[in-house]
């Protein structure tokens, strides 16, 4: 969550945290059934977590040299994205849980949607950029947070106002849609014009790939604006490019272990790890509210049966990646005291 230059600052992508957790409460943890004593209690530790993240990276905005590196490397920019779906994920679940506040959550969403229109222009000016000197610059699944930051918001006007316009909500997906695309044919460009290997060359946050069409899907079936048969064909869709881009992501892991043993290669704390945390999450959330909007769907029975196993598999990856960060906080910690 740290990183030290001088002074200790947050990570700019620290906003993937709130993600990955957020949509944790938001969707899965209604299936393992947990008293809501307990839930109230993990959602009120959530939103002390989420303010603490976003009071520190509002105060480091106003540091000296803090949005240097995102002027210079077109592909941090998009950083910003985790930043917007981590405020619209935090306003879902405040909805979710203590829905008595809906001045309070609707005043957010609109200043994040507000945020949104300006990271639009940051994200066309280095769409631009990138394009013109893709060879240049290492792209990667983050720009596609373009996409997530985009269908986040109209998530976030469906749980905050009783009334959306579908006009409205239409042409938005329709732009994280354009995003998703133009970042798919970058990423294209940087895997097919530069030399790379798995074991280094494949980043975390590739798996975005399937995280942003799967939060395009849970949009969609909020918006209601295409048939039950559609939304079943794009849902197969999510799930055969999520099955090929974790198969890609089994294959590294096991190269990885090969190459740096199992601590280096698989165990070791990044912080683009929370990304897939967020994209299996979000994929659950997408299932779930497609199993609920269309009970004649042929794939009803399956998809039931699908989240029952699926609900363990993000809720393993979740508390591995707790502990990897409990961990790394710790070591660091202690790296601290020893150099004082």
């Amino acid at each position: 969550m740290y990183f030290k230059d001088n002074l200790k600052m947050i990570n700019p992508a620290s906003g993937t945290i709130v993600m990955a957790l957020g949509i944790f409460l938001f969707s899965v943890i209604e299936t393992f059934q947990i008293p809501r004593v307990m839930q109230l209690i993990l959602v009120t530790a959530f939103l002390v977590l989420g303010f603490v993240i976003y009071a520190m990276l509002t105060l480091q905005i106003f540091r000296k040299g803090f949005l240097l590196p995102f002027i210079k490397n077109p592909v941090n920019s998009f950083i910003v994205g985790s930043w917007i779906a981590g405020i619209s994920i935090i306003c879902d679940v405040i909805i979710k849980y203590f829905p008595n506040f809906p001045f309070f959550t609707q005043a957010i969403v609109i200043i994040n949607s507000v945020a949104w229109g300006i990271f639009v222009i940051l994200c066309l000016y280095q769409f631009i950029q990138l394009f013109k000197n893709h060879q240049t610059y290492t792209i990667h699944g983050v720009i596609l947070l373009s996409a997530v930051a985009t269908q986040s918001i109209v998530i976030s006007w469906f749980q905050a106002f009783d009334i959306v316009s579908k006009g409205l909500a239409t042409l938005f997906i329709i732009v994280g849609v354009s995003f998703y695309m133009i970042g798919v044919v970058l990423i294209g460009l940087r895997y097919t014009s530069q030399k790379w290997d798995l074991v280094d060359d494949w980043t975390n946050t590739n798996c975005i790939l399937h995280g942003a069409l799967s939060i395009t899907g849970l949009a969609l079936v909020y918006a209601q604006i295409l048939s039950g048969f559609v939304m079943v064909v794009f849902w197969i869709a999510v799930s055969t490019i999520l099955l090929i881009v974790e198969g890609i992501e089994i294959v590294r892991a096991v190269t990885r272990v090969k190459k740096y043993g199992w601590k280096k290669g698989i165990f070791t704390y990044n912080i683009s790890q929370w990304s897939r945390n967020f994209t299996f999450g979000m994929f659950y959330a997408f299932t779930l509210a497609m199993h609920s909007a269309f009970p004649d769907s042929p794939i009803y029975s399956f998809q039931h049966a699908f989240m029952q196993g699926w609900m363990w598999i993000v809720l393993a990856l979740l508390v591995l990646e707790i502990a990897l960060w409990i961990s790394s906080t710790f070591q660091r910690g202690k790296r601290g005291l020893k150099e004082n």
